[in-house]
């Protein structure tokens, strides 16, 4: 059953203690578990090949039905492992940057935008240290761990860390549950992309900007290079590659269908894994048009 009975038992554990995080009109992902669409992803990795990567945690997906953003449904496996995820968490790096915008102690001028746009799209090592050190890593990890965002937090094994600049220096502080420099789980992540596009990050105007930074992907691998099967997909996506650490995450819109597909990996294969099983998720969402 893919861990599904601790993973419900988590939901179960944390709907009350989430639910008082979230917006009013927006629920907690852990308390949205939909039964059919768990069932449906279960089936789908097994019929991939990939049980025993699953069983070995070397796999983790979340998918998360956003059409209604009122009613979401949510389904995961592995989903609060916690992953060395290389550039993904440049993300957290995005957010951190549009918290200081939003409090005016930084500001969204045309040299800030081309870093953050070099940062996510083409994922510029240099771009994301640049902009870790405006910040401020201790900062960072205060607004990640923060009680606004809570997307770094011990009560769900963890989540978004950024504790190292992208390049060769030694970690300033590695996460506090599994010491990893650059880490993220699939739940935290897809709670990411929720809480975006929710516009529950920040203001609706920098909620519009943080997506349009997150379109128009430049490295074409992962999920981009599978959802080539699907023309007209828009995506808003970050990835991470390194050694064998694989990560891909995006919003997917189409045909009037929404969702968050996040799959983390550590395997030789990894990049095929996540570029072969999108499409299947990506069938899970959006119906076969006749």
């Amino acid at each position: 059953m893919y861990r599904r009975r601790g993973f419900i038992c988590t939901v179960l554990i944390l709907c009350l203690f989430c639910g008082a995080l979230a917006d009013p009109l927006y629920p907690s992902l852990w308390g949205c578990v939909d039964p059919n669409l768990q069932d449906a992803l279960e089936y789908t990795l097994r019929r991939l090949g990939l049980q025993v990567a699953i069983r070995h945690k070397q796999l983790s997906v979340a998918l998360v039905d956003i059409t209604d953003l009122a009613r979401p449904r949510v389904a995961a496996v592995n989903g609060d492992e916690m992953f060395y995820a290389a550039s993904l968490p440049k993300i957290a790096i995005l957010l951190g940057a549009f918290v200081l915008i939003e409090q005016g102690d930084m500001t969204l001028d045309a040299p800030t935008r081309e870093v953050l746009t070099r940062m996510i799209r083409t994922s510029s090592n240099e771009a994301a240290t640049q902009m870790l050190h405006r910040i401020g890593k201790p900062r960072l990890a205060r607004i990640l761990q923060s009680e606004r965002f809570r997307l770094y937090d011990p009560a769900v094994n963890g989540g978004l860390w950024v504790g190292k600049d992208y390049g060769k220096t030694p970690a300033w502080k590695r996460d506090p549950l599994y010491h990893l420099s650059h880490g993220a789980t699939a739940m935290q992540t897809a709670r990411f992309y929720y809480l975006l596009e929710t516009q529950q990050l920040v203001s609706p105007q920098l909620s519009h900007s943080m997506k349009e930074i997150l379109s128009h992907p430049a490295i074409h691998h992962k999920f981009v290079k599978g959802l080539e099967a699907r023309p007209g997909s828009k995506m808003y996506r970050k990835s991470g590659t390194w050694k064998h650490w694989h990560a891909d995450s995006a919003i997917v819109e189409r045909d009037g269908y929404k969702y968050i597909v996040v799959a983390l990996a550590h395997h030789p294969h990894a990049d095929r894994w996540l570029s072969r099983l999108i499409v299947p998720l990506d069938d899970l969402i959006v119906p076969a048009q006749p």
